[in-house]
């Protein structure tokens, strides 16, 4: 037996794992990592079952090419040189504009996915780019980016220091936490409850974070922006601000608030208006404060307004940038920050002229793209790890969509819904065969911390690595071949790093000889010695080798203000009202006189799942992670509902078991997002199938700003089978 420690790669919380192996490689035992001053060894059922997930003997581990519905393994050889093929036809007929990338979920859990994302999707050089940042995500990225002019510049809870804490639309006791890298949340938020401080969660359902909460609040869902603008209407009002940063555009913010009184919003969001004003009053009255909402409030029709909103009563209250407040993490790999204007829009979409977003279009809108003739039409995908066929809006569609392609090729683990339409599979290696260091998530810790944790067994003969693989197809993408070098790829981005920070003023190698820098790097692959770069020209000064002297990780003390350091808008101040924003206040207020739908859906989180990629783990299916309607006893007996119901929308139906419970409020129903596994080549999946939550989720529907799905609202009707 032998113990190794690693980071758990399966969500955001990047909790440090102590793996027990017998002398075959078989992890025989999976626990938390006592000693990371992070984690303190704090593990969810997830990352205790990595061990099987690893092991999961329906992972594919060589490559596959398909030949009609037939697949057969292939050689690494063969298979590369079938995508140099592929790629090559659909360039050489229609042109670069005919490709297309997708990165999924997973590769912000993985350094090879954060390392050559960016350099594979250049050498495509398409823009016809989407990603899950668009079912997820984006609404954050593009208020952070019109407000500080970095759509990574994205402030955190201050979780251990807060005294109040206002939370909506997240359930990080489920989810262990988004946009804000927190491991054992809940130990976090019962701690801020034992110190004397308040947590108030605003959720349409009754989650187990709202249960853990002082004060739980229902709303309706998509309705978070009415919400948040009757808090800044009494904070403004009442003359109840403390604005301690340097920032334009208050008085615009006033103007617009003035018609989304708590009386004037209320009856859309379904919190009592005097309720609204003393969230207000409690949140500028605590020592300390923070306002933090995710997933439930960004995928929905004003996501980008909400996510808006909360920095507005972050700034208003005075707890922005400050301890106890919303703070930037600074991660031991940032080595400088963008430097040009944030703008979104520079180009559209070719069918429904929808807006780029952080380089990347609405993946609301590729169906559109594959199916609709004329030039750019995309012809050929790329896609690593993701399954837009069940995490995208209008999976079905999609589905249909992705059979018409004429080349396509996934980088994944699995023959999965999506990967079945590929043309070559090629399959990552095991999670204890890679190396790992976040460095995405690491970006929004709740306290900075860095770990890396080197490969626990060794790859196969042969067997490339994930960091390979995606340089080989970068390689392949720039016209170099399936036989070009992958290392020449790192080689090359380490020169273009080097040269430009030794002529970068206060840069730690201002001045240095580049070839000496580059001797002096460590690292048994180019991934490596990429990341010990990155380390050593970051703000400590740290090294891949010090890292591994670490093994539990390093902590690197609390946040500290760094607004200065972040501002990247062109007048250096924050701007509260930018213009994009103002334009989408209109369509708010629009919506004040619309009447609510009578039954509308939203999404839920299982602890024990993660999308689509955990459920063929045996341990991680049954029990309360299944896929079931939740609704509200009141509403089975006012519809008449027993055992099962037919739920429509405007994008399609499906017949789903019902749960009724009252943790979900009336007028709402809930269905986990991530299932659909009919027929899959996953025995485990297959056989906890459930339904696709996005055969009733309208891809015609986004947020307008971001472009992000819209998940939660969705109106739909509800029948006896």
């Amino acid at each position: 037996m032998r113990t190794a420690h690693r980071t758990c790669p399966l969500c955001e919380a990047v909790c440090g794992l102590r793996l027990t192996l017998d002398d075959t490689g078989h992890v025989t035992s999976v626990k938390g990592d006592p000693d990371d001053p992070f984690s303190r060894g704090f593990i969810c059922p997830k990352g205790a079952s990595l061990g099987r997930l690893d092991e999961d003997p329906d992972r594919l581990r060589v490559p596959m090419i398909r030949t009609g519905e037939t697949w057969r393994e292939v050689s690494w050889q063969e298979a590369f040189r079938a995508v140099e093929e592929g790629l090559s036809a659909v360039i050489g007929t229609h042109g670069r504009s005919a490709l297309a990338v997708y990165v999924g979920n997973p590769n912000a859990h993985s350094m090879a996915g954060a390392l050559y994302g960016g350099p594979l999707i250049r050498a495509l050089g398409t823009r016809n780019v989407f990603s899950a940042s668009t079912v997820d995500q984006m609404p954050k990225h593009v208020s952070c980016g019109l407000m500080f002019g970095d759509p990574m510049a994205i402030a955190v809870p201050d979780l251990d220091r807060t005294d109040h804490l206002l939370m909506l639309g997240a359930n990080p006791l489920e989810s262990n936490g988004s946009l804000c890298t927190a491991p054992d949340f809940p130990g976090r938020l019962k701690a801020l409850r034992a110190r004397g401080g308040r947590l108030v969660v605003v959720d349409p359902r009754r989650t187990r974070t709202a249960a853990l909460a002082d004060e739980h609040l229902f709303i309706r869902p998509g309705t978070d922006a009415y919400l948040l603008f009757g808090i800044v209407h009494t904070l403004l009002a009442e003359d109840l601000t403390s604005v301690g940063v340097e920032a334009n555009g208050l008085e615009e913010v006033r103007r617009l608030a003035k018609d989304f009184a708590p009386e004037a919003v209320a009856p859309v969001c379904g919190v009592p208006a005097d309720r609204i004003a003393g969230l207000a009053r409690e949140l500028a009255a605590a020592r300390t404060a923070a306002v933090y909402a995710r997933i439930g409030t960004c995928t929905a029709e004003f996501g980008t307004v909400a996510q808006w909103l909360v920095d507005v009563v972050n700034i208003l209250t005075g707890n922005f940038d400050r301890p106890g407040g919303v703070m930037f993490a600074k991660p031991a790999t940032e080595n400088g920050r963008r430097t040009r204007p944030y703008t979104t829009g520079r180009w559209h979409s070719r069918v429904r002229n929808l807006p780029e977003a952080n380089g990347e279009l609405p993946v609301a809108t590729l169906a559109d793209e594959i199916e609709t003739p004329g030039e750019g039409q995309i012809r050929g995908l790329v896609m690593v790890a993701g399954n837009p066929v069940l995490s995208a809006p209008g999976g079905p569609r999609l589905d249909q969509a992705f059979r018409d392609l004429d080349f396509m090729v996934c980088v994944d683990p699995y023959l999965n819904e999506t990967t079945r339409h590929a043309n070559v599979i090629l399959p990552p290696p095991r999670t204890t065969q890679s190396p790992h260091y976040d460095l995405t998530l690491l970006s929004f810790a709740v306290r900075n911390y860095a770990r890396f944790s080197p490969p626990v067994l060794p790859l196969e003969p042969g067997r490339p690595s994930e960091a390979e693989i995606l340089a080989r197809l970068a390689m392949i993408a720039s016209g170099q071949g399936a036989d070009a070098d992958p290392a020449a790829l790192d080689e090359l981005i380490l020169d273009r790093m080097l040269a430009r920070a030794v002529e970068t003023p206060g840069s730690p190698a201002e001045g240095m000889d580049p070839a000496e820098l580059r001797a002096s790097l460590d690292g048994g692959s180019g991934a490596e010695r990429r990341l010990d770069a990155m380390l050593r020209l970051g703000p400590y000064g740290l090294s891949l080798a010090a890292l591994l002297d670490a093994p539990h990780g390093i902590d690197l003390g609390p946040l500290e203000p760094r607004l200065a350091e972040i501002l990247r808008t062109a007048s250096g101040k924050v701007e509260l009202a930018p213009a994009r924003l103002v334009e989408d206040v209109e369509r708010l207020r629009d919506r004040l006189e619309v009447p609510p739908a009578e039954m509308v859906l939203i999404g839920r989180r299982h602890l024990r799942s993660n999308n689509s990629w955990l459920h063929n783990v045996e341990p991680l299916v049954g029990g309360s992670n299944r896929c079931t309607l939740q609704i509200n006893p009141d509403d089975v007996r006012r519809l008449g509902l027993d055992g099962k119901a037919v739920v429509r929308s405007a994008a399609g139906e499906l017949v789903v078991p019902l749960e009724p419970t009252d943790t979900i409020m009336p007028g709402v129903v809930s269905l986990p997002h991530g299932w659909g596994h009919a027929g899959s080549a996953q025995p485990v999946a297959a056989e906890h199938a459930g339904v696709n939550a996005n055969t009733l989720t309208d891809d015609s529907v986004v947020d307008v700003p971001s472009g992000n799905a819209v998940f939660n609202g969705v109106p739909v009707t509800l029948g006896r089978v």
